[in-house]
């Protein structure tokens, strides 16, 4: 029952591609993001549905409440959809016609598809409403891109703005990695959790023809970052990998001055939190030692970031079913291997089980091997991929809550 959807949605939608291209050209950054909210709030009341803005963050959430009760005559539970809508800090290069028009920012995570999608979802869901045994919760959300916007929506009582309690959870992630169109989903874990690394060696300074009179930090800090993947290589078993990548390195002036400190910056990753915890440990044990020995001294900080984003067994496999019911099997994938980036859609589904799908966006002239990936100023999507997201997403609420089942 749910191919009728894209059918209902057909490629290219208009009012899908004019929502993006208006918030494409207008990005925003981080938790505030004042323009975008406007955007939502007046799309959801053209709609009749009741807008409601975060507290502290430039949130928004509605409720389609379903028409249809249970077989047992009880209203039936709540699943979120969620679409992110913040931007990234960059400079867009892609010579788009409707390429941004904000200064240094762009929307080069396909956010802007995301919150085109789930506006085209409400309106497909709020036509079969009747045949909802429950009700959807539209989640858009702010500060995706490392401001934890998801956890400051769960603070501020996200999963109490519904009627009935909040069951499941689905978002969508489009992406280059797949041509235009294709759906894959993965039980599991499939992203990773992210920390920052931020580590200071503190040596003595002097001149650079005389190192014995000084504390040289700078081999000492080139030691701990070649044995950070020793540490990762010889603890860490490869049925549940881990990175760690020291991508900042910072000392010194000149090239005959010996420095008092050198800085190291980095990120781990990890898809397990007993994987997580060792390898923090790890970190600070190895960057101790090998300091100590050398008569140097650490400061070692390890910011928490995101959790590991586990997609739960069950729904994955909803949505792989309803995604084969879309778009036929052909396009839809189940990756071996889960992605190494980090999403804050991860705090939601520590609350509530849930998956997250990736919605291929490629378009159709380009090659898969120089196709620029999201976080480049020069990633471009394609646009008919959204119908295909708009439909998944009503077509995934429509299964978990009956409008199949009788």
């Amino acid at each position: 029952m749910t191919k009728f959807l894209l059918a209902d949605l057909p490629f290219p939608h208009p009012d899908l591609i004019e929502t993006r291209r208006t918030l494409h050209r207008r990005p925003e950054v981080g938790l505030q993001l004042p323009q975008t909210q406007a955007l939502i709030v007046r799309e959801l009341r053209q709609m009749g549905l009741e807008a409601r803005m975060g507290r502290s963050v430039s949130s928004v959430i509605a409720v389609i409440e379903g028409g249809k009760r249970r077989r047992d005559g009880t209203p039936g539970p709540t699943i979120l959809l969620r679409g992110d809508m913040d931007g990234l800090p960059l400079h867009e290069d892609t010579g788009l016609e409707f390429a941004s028009e904000t200064g240094d920012t762009m929307h080069a995570c396909g956010h802007d598809t995301h919150v085109a999608m789930l506006l085209g979802a409400a309106k497909l869901l709020l036509e079969r409403r009747d045949e909802l045994a429950g009700n959807v919760l539209l989640m858009f959300q702010p500060g995706e891109e490392g401001w934890h916007g998801a956890r400051y929506m769960l603070e501020e009582g996200l999963l109490d703005g519904a009627p009935t309690p909040v069951k499941a959870a689905f978002a969508i992630h489009i992406t280059n990695e797949h041509r235009s169109g294709v759906v894959a989903i993965r039980p599991g874990p499939t992203y990773a959790a992210a920390d920052t690394i931020r580590m200071t060696v503190r040596g003595r300074g002097g001149h650079a023809s005389a190192p014995h009179e000084a504390l040289d930090p700078v081999p000492v800090a080139a030691e701990i970052v070649l044995a950070l993947q020793l540490l990762v290589t010889r603890t860490v078993s490869v049925f549940d990998p881990a990175v760690i990548t020291i991508a900042h390195v910072t000392a010194g002036t000149r090239d005959n001055i010996i420095p008092e400190v050198a800085l190291l910056e980095g990120t781990l990753r990890t898809l397990s939190e007993e994987t997580r915890a060792r390898l923090k440990d790890g970190i600070r044990r190895v960057a101790e030692g090998i300091a100590s020995a050398h008569g140097a001294s650490v400061e070692l900080e390890i910011e928490q970031g995101y959790p590991v984003t586990v997609n739960d067994a069950g729904f994955a496999e909803l949505v792989r079913t309803v995604a084969t019911d879309l778009v036929g099997s052909d396009d839809v994938v189940v990756p071996d291997a889960p992605v190494m980036g980090a999403e804050d859609f991860s705090y939601v589904l520590q609350k509530v089980p849930g998956a997250m799908a990736h919605l291929g966006g490629r378009p159709a002239d380009v090659d898969p091997a120089s196709a620029p990936q999201t976080h480049s100023n020069r990633v471009v999507f394609d646009e008919d991929a959204m119908a295909v997201g708009a439909a998944l997403h009503a077509a995934v609420a429509l299964r978990y809550l009956g409008a199949d089942g009788d």
